[in-house]
């Protein structure tokens, strides 16, 4: 595998890089400390703090290079990650207050939409990665994140949760609720969501990981964080899904934003694969008259 660990010598960059070392150690992974500085004669001092701060991780037999720029951050580490193949890149995420919808630098979000290798921001004191939050949606696009995220997880020993939220129904279907609550029933059933649910916590326990699934009811974003407030999870794992057409960029919905606004511990905003594709009215005709020839 291989990581890079973007900073800029701020405080909220030292917590990348020790987030980034929780991992690249276990998976043994070919590291590169990326530094940007916005003179380049800061480019020295720069490079001298990032030498210090890596020394941890190169203690434990790490292959780690460190590489200095000067330049605007996110205009380099879209060039770096263009020309570079990497699996993961950890970010810092610098705090600004709870206004508006970006509640860090916009910088962060930006770097997320702008990459192509899933995002690792680092966001309050993480010392460990042993219990991992999964927010689904319940839907096979999610699965190519959840393979990424087990491969992450046995690494470094960790359980993971997939948790799905259902929007919160009418008094009238309380015995479809309690059905629904009932995992063990929802995963032996044939239902959509059953049956992708059951395949992802498969998947993650063919990685020899432990695997649970949580369901939850009522607005999402509150019962992530009331999940993640009971269960005390290291690592919250959302997604982005990739613009349509030429656009080669990421869409980072309401949710993801909410949870990186809000969030007291790291967040890794995955690569969801695209949906499969609606059937337009003309598949759909020609599959009706194909059958009816049979």
């Amino acid at each position: 595998m291989k990581i890079l660990i973007c900073s800029d010598g701020t405080p909220a960059a030292e917590s990348a890089i020790q987030l980034g070392g929780l991992l690249a150690i276990p998976l043994k992974a070919e590291t590169t400390l990326f530094g940007t500085a916005e003179k380049s004669q800061d480019e020295a001092s720069l490079r001298e703090a990032l030498e210090k701060q890596a020394q941890p991780i190169r203690s434990q037999n790490v292959a780690l290079d460190i590489i200095v720029h000067a330049g605007e951050p996110i205009r380099e580490i879209l060039g770096r990650t263009s020309k570079m193949s990497y699996d993961l890149v950890v970010i810092g995420a610098r705090w600004t207050g709870a206004t508006g919808d970006y509640w860090r630098s916009q910088k962060t979000y930006e770097v997320i939409k702008a990459i192509q290798p899933p995002v690792l921001v680092a966001i309050g004191e993480c010392k460990q990665l042993k219990n991992f939050l999964v927010c689904t949606g319940g839907k096979e696009f999610i699965e190519r994140a959840i393979h990424f995220t087990g491969k992450l997880a046995a690494a470094v020993g960790a359980s993971v949760t997939l948790l799905h939220v259902m929007a919160e129904p009418p008094a009238i279907y309380v015995d479809l609720v309690r059905l629904e609550e009932d995992v063990d029933r929802l995963l032996e059933s044939k239902s959509e969501l059953g049956t992708n649910l059951r395949r992802q916590k498969r998947e993650l326990e063919r990685l020899g990981v432990s695997a649970a699934v949580h369901l939850r009811h009522g607005i999402v974003i509150d019962q992530v964080f009331e999940e993640a407030r009971e269960g005390n999870y290291d690592l919250i794992v959302t997604g982005t899904s990739q613009a349509r057409g030429l656009l080669r960029h990421y869409i980072m919905g309401d949710l993801t934003r909410s949870i990186l606004n809000r969030a007291n511990c790291p967040v890794l905003v995955a690569r969801a694969g695209k949906p499969a594709a609606a059937r337009t009215l003309w598949k759909a005709l020609k599959e009706l008259f194909s059958r009816g020839e049979k």
